[in-house]
């Protein structure tokens, strides 16, 4: 899958190496329908260069800095020194990830390469990756798809594309409680005080209880990511320690470290 049009100055690009001279490189913007670019010299690397293949050679996988675009000349300046190590993995990531998405719509749309463009194209123009796109389908069904200019028809071919391919991003925490009741039926007490925390309500996140030796038990918590996993833990914890407190008992609420 390319994109049309020119990238946009300050972003990052996926390039191949064509020919390296003696002034810099030049390269092919993968993500982009028959563009080129070139690396001056001064760009390949900080600092004085000897030999110029020591930095960079033909065939090799790069990614790049846009400088500068001159539509009218056809021409983009590149930048490879500006590209850190954790931008470069990044970007390489997000790349593969749409080649992927890229695969599974060909696959859905087969003999209608047409259309499986169309719905890249649209995908794109909304999210500015295919990959993201239908992680977010995933994640929220089709409400996620409402601003692409899609039919019906293709926002349930995506809906089931993501819910079959795509791996949604996770995070796992944990926290304890400890409580105690001195009630008759404590242990009934404990049993419902632990209940409560299943009962916290959240579609994209899941509650495990525990037991690891009287009186604590552990709360473990998977959500998408950090700030929701929180939130449930926390909720839930306190719904455990005000039914306690509600039926006579304590808790108190440790953060696993």
């Amino acid at each position: 899958m390319q994109r049309e049009g020119w990238p946009e100055p300050g972003s990052l690009v996926v390039c191949t190496v064509t020919q390296v001279v003696d002034f810099g490189a030049f390269v092919s913007l993968d993500e982009y329908s028959g563009q080129q670019g070139l690396i001056h010299i001064s760009e390949v690397a900080s600092g004085w260069i000897k030999y110029i293949r020591d930095h960079v050679r033909e065939g090799q996988k790069i990614v790049c800095k846009v400088l500068h675009v001159d539509t009218s000349r056809h021409h983009i300046d590149l930048s490879l020194k500006d590209v850190n190590e954790h931008q470069r993995r990044e970007k390489i990531q997000e790349w593969k990830a749409d080649q992927k998405a890229w695969k599974w719509l060909e696959m859905a749309y087969k003999d209608k390469p047409d259309e499986a463009k169309r719905v890249a194209d649209a995908l794109m123009a909304s999210y500015d990756s295919l990959y993201l796109a239908m992680e977010e389908a995933a994640i929220s069904g089709p409400d996620a798809l409402a601003d692409a200019n899609l039919t019906e028809e293709d926002v349930g071919i995506l809906e089931s594309l993501s819910r079959d391919n795509v791996k949604l991003p996770s995070v796992d925490i944990s926290g304890y409680v400890d409580i105690t009741s001195p009630a008759p039926d404590g242990v009934e007490v404990v049993k419902k005080a632990l209940k409560q925390a299943r009962r916290i309500k959240d579609k994209s996140a899941t509650v495990a209880i525990t037991y690891i030796g009287a009186p604590r038990y552990r709360i473990h918590v998977t959500a998408p990511d950090y700030k929701s996993a929180e939130s449930v833990l926390k909720k839930s914890a306190q719904a455990v320690i005000k039914y306690m407190e509600l039926h006579g008992g304590e808790g108190t609420f440790l953060r696993e470290a």
